[in-house]
């Protein structure tokens, strides 16, 4: 996995990119059981949608379009989020590279959140 660096970056549109990247990466080790399929397909779609809805904002068109795709963005994180600490319980052997996503999901989700309050 690629590992994110401790540096703040602020191209979000290729943030949000290696975020999913290193989320279908780690499913791609994960074992495969009935368990790992529903969590990863779950994650897998929330962790898209962060770019995709992050990339739509960018294209709004207007103020109240982007406020609203950008709630839809921080909402993508939080699940997210969720998925990932369900799969932590599932595979307790891959919590650091777990506990890096999670962290990623969580950062993202503050600057998704202070983008929104300084865009009212």
């Amino acid at each position: 996995m690629t590992e994110i660096p401790n540096k703040k970056r602020y191209d979000l549109e290729k943030r949000t990119l290696d975020f999913a990247k290193n989320v279908i990466r780690l499913c791609k080790r994960l074992p495969k059981n009935p368990i790992n399929t529903r969590l990863i397909g779950q994650l897998i779609g929330a962790s898209g949608s962060v770019g995709a809805n992050y990339r739509e904002a960018n294209e709004a068109l207007g103020k109240k379009d982007f406020v609203y795709r950008m709630r839809i963005t921080r909402k993508e994180c939080k699940e997210s989020s969720y998925w990932l600490e369900l799969l932590k319980e599932a595979n307790p052997n891959e919590t650091v590279d777990i506990d890096t996503l999670i962290k990623e999901s969580q950062e993202l989700r503050n600057i998704f959140t202070s983008i929104i309050n300084k865009s009212k």
